[in-house]
């Protein structure tokens, strides 16, 4: 199926002790570009989260913003340090009796010393939070592509639609071919006849002024190469998958068969058609920049 290299995608997942929101949007690129953005307690998860993305998306710079909050009681831990409290108490006996103080001291007093009590974060369950985080990511991925086929089968229908003018322009100018060579000897012809008067023409001379510039304007080889050009696109574009780079050369080698015609124009009306197919064209490879 094509697809469009922009799109959006959102899902939240959420348990009785954890809630995780994943966004992600993309923008044209040429190759496949994830850049990621989420709290440094799950910063781990990175690579996985690279490595997941890679089944859901072949090019395009992508977006993703991960948040997520905790609602576990017990988030943290508070620690007792006997082995310090220990320290504290010899030290401060060690003090009273030299210096012949009493000791008034209390638990409640030792507790209050630093580093006796501390909190601890809990640590972190690598697989739970892998396994909430890689549902959120799974599902905001799938509406993210979801928004990406539906935008890709509007700039296929689109293109097609640019492909058949394109094509009326190609037969307009393998119609007036023909008109430009036949006017243009009737002009060489009133030109000689009016030069020579009464004399006789000679019709072989004629003939190969004609021929000369009949050759010299063809663009029989260009007309022909454009057709399979356009049709080789179209069946591209109803192939999908993957396709923005083959079309992509398509449309180059569509434009230089048309800046060839252009050059070779003699006549105001292929001019114009040619350029008309050239701004088509132009507009074709702008959208075929978007497509995956």
């Amino acid at each position: 199926m094509i697809k469009s290299m922009t799109g959006f995608g959102r899902c939240e997942i959420a348990n009785e002790s954890r809630r995780i929101v994943v966004e992600m949007k993309s923008v044209n690129h040429r190759y496949l570009d994830v850049a990621i953005k989420m709290p440094k307690k799950l910063t781990l998860f990175e690579s996985p989260v690279r490595n997941l993305m890679k089944e859901y998306a072949q090019r395009g710079k992508i977006d993703i913003y991960i948040t997520y909050e905790d609602c576990t009681e017990n988030q943290v831990q508070l620690k007792y340090n006997e082995a310090l409290a220990g320290e504290y108490l010899r030290y401060m006996r060690q003090m009273a009796e030299q210096f012949e103080l009493p000791l008034d001291l209390t638990a409640q007093s030792l507790a209050r010393c630093p580093e006796i009590f501390t909190m601890e974060a809990q640590e972190l369950d690598e697989k739970e939070w892998w396994q909430l985080l890689e549902q959120a990511i799974r599902g905001a991925a799938e509406k993210f592509v979801e928004a990406r086929i539906h935008e890709g089968i509007q700039l296929r229908d689109d293109l097609l639609k640019k492909l058949d003018v394109m094509t009326g322009y190609v037969a307009q100018i393998e119609e007036r071919s023909p008109e430009i060579i036949a006017e243009y000897r009737k002009k060489l012809t009133d030109k000689v006849q009016e030069l020579l008067g009464d004399t006789q023409m000679d019709e072989s001379r004629l003939m190969t002024e004609v021929t000369i510039f009949a050759d010299k304007i063809c663009t029989d080889e260009e007309t022909v190469r454009l057709k399979s050009h356009i049709s080789s696109m179209k069946d591209t574009l109803l192939q999908g998958d993957n396709i923005g780079r083959k079309l992509d050369f398509i449309a180059q080698e569509m434009n230089r068969e048309a800046n060839t015609i252009l050059s070779k124009a003699n006549d105001m009306a292929v001019s114009d058609i040619a350029i008309n197919l050239k701004t088509d064209i132009e507009k074709v490879r702008e959208q075929i920049q978007n497509i995956e």
